[in-house]
């Protein structure tokens, strides 16, 4: 307890180095080519002279190609550390690409210029995913500033890509260099949590993003007779596929909220004037879908509504996935990684831990399908995605200390 002592000490010590961290990662604009970007170089190589300057045992650049990118590649960092205990090792993976801010007149000011209120600092990256760098960073930096070594042996990865699938990121890393990550190491996903730092994502829902295409006959609206209304058998279509919450309405408690849910989302323009009934609407339906049923069983009973109800008015409805990503085997509850985070969230805050499911995605299900527990954690008070993103300057110290913990070889794991 004196090393953590001393460590926490040295931490407390980074307020001001977080706010600069921030300012400079913010300012390098790490959008990938499918949100507008030219990929996360600027900001990858200021973090390699980061940790470089950790004196990491091993640092390795995995390059995935992407042609649409500056200089034909993604870049993806990876560096080790030796510990002094021969314990499993630490593995924390952050992401270093970005979603584009959105409309400009939502935020308070420039989002890649961060600016500071009390313990709020503003911009967008600044929690997703720069919040899942700087923790663990500050941690490493603040067991080596208060003269001690790490006794876990601890790698920390900083991926392309996450935001548009990870298809140039950790995907990429496993399918070349995948004998990095061993069954028995503690793989942390700082990139989701709550804002008491108390939930450990362990399981997430499948997905599944369903599009209905409502194809009827156009007319003039003044004779409704002569046609067949789209927009009429949507809106039927829309009430008729609420059956479905009750059919597939089982609850899992651990996962929040409990229940598969099924939301009609985004709605296509159709006809551009008022006195013209519409011959074809498209909507879609954003479906999160607990492990329990099969996704397959899902867009069946769909498709069999939307063909019944198609029959009775009259009209055509086809139903066409999106985007389906099926849900990967849970990281066990009582995992290494899962009580050697509760046991360092108890040391740090007192608090007690909790593991839980989501219905969002994250890289976490690229682990777990390949047979490597995982969890997603971190304090955050989930602005990501949102204007005016923002992270507390506490929650970032406080995380540091969790993840010295566990770099200190905290649990008998």
């Amino acid at each position: 307890m004196d090393k953590l002592k001393e460590i926490f000490s040295c931490i407390d010590n980074y307020r001001q180095e977080i706010i600069i961290l921030q300012e400079e990662l913010t300012s390098r604009v790490a959008l990938g080519p499918d949100n507008g970007g030219t990929g996360e170089h600027e900001k990858t190589t200021f973090i390699k002279d980061l940790l470089l300057a950790l004196h990491p045992d091993s640092l390795e650049e995995i390059n995935a190609p992407d042609s649409r990118a500056q200089y034909g590649y993604r870049p993806n960092l990876v560096a080790t550390w030796d510990g002094s205990q021969a314990l499993p090792r630490l593995w924390i993976l952050c992401h270093s690409d970005i979603v584009p801010p959105g409309d400009l007149s939502l935020w308070k000011h420039d989002p890649y210029q961060v600016w500071v209120e009390g313990d709020k600092i503003f911009g967008r990256g600044v929690e997703d995913n720069q919040h899942g760098f700087v923790s663990p960073y500050l941690a490493i930096k603040g067991i080596m500033e208060s003269g001690h070594r790490l006794q876990r042996p601890v790698g920390l990865a900083v991926v392309a890509d996450e935001e548009t699938g990870s298809k140039y990121g950790l995907s990429y890393i496993l399918e070349k260099r995948g004998s990095l990550f061993k069954q028995e190491d503690l793989i942390v996903v700082p990139d989701g949590g709550n804002e008491t730092g108390t939930m450990i994502e362990v399981a997430e829902k499948s997905r599944l993003w369903l599009r209905f295409t409502v194809i009827g006959k156009q007319c003039h609206a003044s004779t409704p007779n002569k046609g067949k209304n789209s927009l009429y058998g949507a809106a039927k279509l829309i009430v008729a596929l609420e059956r479905i919450k009750e059919e597939f309405g089982e609850k899992d408690e651990l996962f929040s909220p409990p229940i598969s849910t099924f939301e009609p989302t985004k709605f296509e323009a159709n006809v551009a004037n008022v006195n013209t009934i519409p011959g074809k609407d498209i909507f879609y339906m954003d479906c999160r879908i607990l492990p329990r049923y099969g996704v397959d069983e899902v867009f069946d009973r769909c498709e069999r509504i939307a063909h019944e109800l198609g029959s009775e008015l009259g009209i055509d409805i086809q139903v066409d996935t999106t985007h389906r990503e099926d849900a990967t085997p849970p990281t066990p509850v009582d995992s290494p990684v899962v009580k050697a985070l509760s046991e360092a969230i108890k040391v740090v805050t007192g608090r007690e831990a909790k593991p839980m499911g989501i219905g969002g995605g994250t890289v976490a299900a690229i682990f777990r399908k390949a047979g490597l527990p995982a969890a997603v954690w971190c304090t955050s008070p989930d602005t990501a995605h949102q204007p005016n993103e923002y992270c507390l300057i506490p929650d970032l110290l406080t995380d540091a200390k969790i993840f010295a913990v566990l770099c200190m070889g905290n649990a008998n794991v």
